[in-house]
């Protein structure tokens, strides 16, 4: 009798293991299949569904042109009109005084007197009487005086002197007022005159012998063979 509570005890156990195992695999079964068919459905309705975007709204009509306007006068220019300047007072300057005498400063040595203008010149004499030729100016020259350079160009012409003449009535000075052309005969007719030229003085008004000027005029000619 114990040996067959022993032996009905261990199948009974047995028993109850598999029966164990069994609920344990239908239970996983179960569970896994569930899940499967949750996840399934749900990705099936994120895949499925659409989410409606609203369509975009109308074009804006664009503004309607402006109005003709007539031709307005143009605004009014604003003249601006700068501040009045103010003239700050300056201050006068103030004065010291002392009571201290510098040193005195030596002076500079006064400058020289000018020296005394040069007297004016005499005036010039009053000649009561001209001085006149000895003779005709003309009469001082001849042939042999023709310049030999003339010659060979055979030259002529008229020479036109200013003589001046001393109180002795010699000829000091003389000089060319009309030209021949030709040099020589110019320098000839200056050189005679002072050489042989004579005249009697000019007097002034106490009748007192004077220095003068006086002219005259000798023409050149080639001598004819």
């Amino acid at each position: 009798m114990a040996y067959t509570d022993q032996k009905m005890s261990g199948g009974k156990i047995g028993a109850i293991v598999i029966v164990a195992l069994i609920h344990v695999a239908l239970g996983y079964a179960f569970i896994t299949g569930l899940a499967s068919n949750f996840v399934k459905q749900a990705t099936q309705k994120l895949d499925t569904f659409n989410v409606d975007e609203p369509p975009p709204p109308p074009p804006e009509d664009p503004p309607p042109p402006p109005p003709d306007q007539p031709n307005l006068p143009p605004p009014p220019t604003t003249v601006v009109t700068p501040p009045p300047i103010i003239q700050t007072p300056v201050p006068a300057p103030v004065m010291q005084t002392t009571t201290v005498i510098p040193p005195q400063q030596p002076t500079s040595p006064p400058a020289p007197p000018a020296p005394p203008s040069p007297p004016a010149p005499p005036a010039a004499p009053v000649i009561s009487q001209q001085a006149s030729s000895k003779g005709t100016p003309q009469s001082w020259y001849s042939t042999d005086d023709y310049p030999a350079s003339a010659l060979r160009a055979e030259a002529a012409g008229r020479v036109t002197v200013r003589v001046t003449v001393d109180a002795n009535g010699r000829v000091s000075s003389c000089s060319v007022t009309g030209s021949s052309g030709n040099r020589d005969l110019d320098d000839t007719t200056c050189r005679v005159a002072q050489r042989r030229g004579r005249y009697t003085p000019a007097k002034d008004q106490s009748g007192n012998p004077i220095q003068s000027t006086s002219s005259y005029s000798v023409r050149w000619e080639v001598p004819k063979e």
